[in-house]
């Protein structure tokens, strides 16, 4: 009897390496305060909702409030409570309303303030930094202010006015270092005309990126000023497609394939 020669398989060949994914920017819609606003920005695609409990705010809403409007929020929508200098037992009793909820802390806070009012660290939470406007902007140290919160989820860059919140100003972009350890969310006067820009200049400079808004999208007032905490579900639209166009735009850009030599 005879046999056929055995014979050996190939070793498999390993695929070639994909290209890497294109990112997707986050959105998230602050400073809402009713229902039909916080119906407006989950049909547009939003990320998160922010609901802001600072009293002194225009915005402000209590924190029954923000849980009322919450519970308009489908599954994988994330409500986001922005607070200032509250007590660490105020913000556990306002997250305690509102299940899922990731906190923004807006003020003074210390890392360690940050860290006792998440329930050491059983919420996730945002520290937002307050960059100076114009030539007062290259000193600050956004490096070392992430490794101080280096616990918190992300770092949101707010431009720094009088009182806190950006008040719909943006900063200098250009002057953010060029290599931050962390997640950041870019915040501050973004509007569909410059977040394009803002999503270019920020983006390479972090882990990830998302963009807050909240002015831009508000409906206007007799005066031609912001309606602030009544939103304008057409301005809400447009500024999620302008963040949507940016993104492919970018990754049409990092899949151009560049010449052997």
């Amino acid at each position: 009897m005879s046999f056929a020669p055995e014979q050996t398989q190939k070793p498999q060949q390993p695929p070639p390496p994909s290209r890497p994914a294109a990112q997707r920017t986050r959105i998230k819609i602050c400073g809402l305060t009713r229902e039909q606003d916080v119906d407006a920005a989950v049909a547009a695609g939003a990320d998160a909702i922010g609901f802001v409990l600072y009293p002194k705010s225009p915005r402000y809403v209590a924190p029954e409030r923000a849980a009322a409007l919450a519970r308009r929020l489908p599954p994988f929508v994330t409500p986001v409570l922005l607070v200032v200098n509250e007590s660490a037992s105020f913000v556990i009793a306002a997250c305690a309303l509102v299940p899922g909820a990731i906190v923004q802390f807006h003020g003074d806070e210390s890392a360690e303030e940050c860290w006792a009012a998440s329930g050491h660290g059983s919420r996730p939470y945002l520290r937002a930094a307050r960059i100076p406007i114009g030539a007062q902007a290259a000193p600050f140290d956004l490096v070392e202010y992430a490794q101080q919160y280096s616990r918190a989820q992300a770092i949101l860059l707010d431009a720094q006015v009088e009182g806190y919140g950006g008040g719909g100003k943006a900063f200098n972009w250009s002057l953010l270092p060029p290599n931050v350890n962390a997640h950041l969310v870019l915040s501050g006067g973004l509007t569909p005309a410059n977040v394009t820009d803002g999503i270019a200049q920020v983006r390479p400079r972090c882990l990830s990126l998302a963009v807050d808004v909240s002015s831009s999208v508000e409906q206007d007032g007799p005066d031609g000023r912001p309606l602030k905490g009544v939103k304008s579900a057409e301005k809400i639209h447009r500024f999620v497609a302008a963040v949507r166009a940016a993104d492919a735009q970018l990754a049409s850009k990092s899949h151009v394939q560049l010449p052997t030599t």
